[in-house]
């Protein structure tokens, strides 16, 4: 058999306190670093660093961002650490312009806030200029273009009434794709059909369809240009019961013309 090593108590006592030694010091830097970092805490919070020194804006294209900090009734006055984020999002979500936001803090004294704006369907057409109009029915007056981006159809003929809100509502859920294709559209109602739209489309095209099932009617566009020939241009009437295209005339193309000439004249 082995011979056990046997450590007499002697021996052992000094390992112990040792031991006994740096745990207790290790506790003691603990509590030292801890009181420390709670005295910096309590300086920093009673101090001008935490109070606003910055306020970043991002995500907006339309929007002025002095506005959005304006709207949002932070200023340098507020410690960082006092403001109800909740709050100040809400406040700049029932902009008309802003469909949501999102306020944090970055350390030590920064406040970000992030917008995502309500979508451009349109651009309203009044006299010389366009007026960028979202899918809540809101014309952005302030923002007044002379020269089309072509970002999004051109409006024309419209009143804000509820025919006007229906074909935004009707724009909102049209493909990206097929809102692509679209250059104008006039209202071009009668005293029988107060829906009736005509479209000038990018690739040459006319359309005359409904307000009343727009979005329906225009996501077969593609499908129906594809079985034309681009060189014979005309207008497809869309509507419930299908498509039909009608080329232009001569007899349609000399009227145009002598229109032209008589407007000139």
């Amino acid at each position: 058999m082995k011979e056990e090593k046997v450590v007499s108590i002697e021996d052992r006592i000094p390992k112990l306190k040792e031991a006994r030694r740096k745990k207790t010091n290790r506790r003691l830097i603990f509590y030292i670093v801890l009181f420390f970092f709670l005295i910096s805490i309590v300086l920093y919070l009673q101090s001008p660093l935490s109070y606003i020194d910055e306020i970043n804006v991002s995500g907006y294209e339309y929007i002025n961002p002095d506005r959005i900090v304006t709207e949002s009734h932070l200023s340098e006055e507020d410690n960082i650490w006092a403001i109800s984020t909740e709050e100040v999002e809400h406040t700049i979500a029932s902009l008309e312009e802003v469909d949501s936001a999102q306020v944090s803090r970055r350390f030590p004294n920064h406040i970000e806030i992030e917008i995502e704006e309500l979508d451009k369907v349109a651009y309203m057409n009044r006299g010389e200029f366009f007026y960028p109009l979202l899918e809540n029915g809101t014309t952005l007056a302030a923002i007044r273009l002379v020269d089309w981006r072509g970002d999004a159809p051109l409006l024309y003929d419209f009143q804000e009434n509820q025919y006007l809100d229906l074909l935004l509502e009707e724009l909102s859920s049209l493909s990206p794709s097929v809102m692509r294709h679209i250059s104008e559209i006039h209202y071009n109602a009668t005293e029988s059909n107060p829906y009736i739209l005509k479209l000038l489309m990018n690739d040459g095209f006319e359309v005359e369809t409904s307000i009343r099932n727009f979005s329906n009617n225009m996501s077969s566009y593609p499908s129906i240009t594809a079985q034309l020939d681009h060189d014979e241009q005309g207008i497809i009437e869309i509507g419930e019961g299908g498509a039909v295209f009608n080329r232009y005339t001569d007899d349609y193309d000399q009227t145009e013309d002598e229109t032209e000439n008589e407007d000139e004249e």
